[in-house]
């Protein structure tokens, strides 16, 4: 009886420690490290290569309508088992007009809109989806043993 009461601990104690590490907290920064005053430092940016050389090259420039530097940077949040959440997002826009810098706008988390992200995937026309099985047998034959030359 003893040794089933022991083996019940030992079971729950170990129960308990895999759900206890699934929950952990994992938090890791994507995107651009924004000082905290940055509103202040690029109200005084005029050009671009000012911009670039205190924020940094843009991760996305519009190519319609007005030309437009983004900037992004998040923490992106894990905890066990759960769908990952965002973090103090911040949003760096630049107007551009060739060399000079327009017009800036920062952007942090109550500005930003809520987006819901799908689960599924996106089809694409004429695709052909095959599993790891008929992958392997539709290449049997289509290339030669090594070491033949051809």
């Amino acid at each position: 009886m003893k040794v089933q009461g022991l083996k019940f601990k030992y079971l729950s104690l170990i129960l308990g420690l895999v759900v206890l590490c699934s929950c952990t907290f994992q938090t890791k920064h994507r995107g651009y490290v924004f000082p905290d005053d940055l509103a202040g430092q690029v109200a005084d940016i005029k050009t671009t290569n000012a911009l670039v050389e205190k924020i940094g090259a843009p991760q996305v420039k519009t190519i319609y309508g007005d030309e437009v530097w983004i900037y992004y940077g998040a923490d992106e949040n894990y905890r066990g088992p759960l769908a990952p959440t965002f973090t103090d997002e911040t949003v760096l826009l630049a107007w551009v007009n060739g060399t000079r810098v327009i017009k800036t706008q920062v952007l942090h988390d109550a500005d930003l809109p809520d987006v819901e992200i799908a689960d599924g995937e996106t089809e694409i026309p004429a695709a052909i989806e095959l599993n790891a099985i008929e992958e392997l047998f539709n290449n049997i034959g289509r290339f030669t043993p090594a070491g033949l030359g051809q």
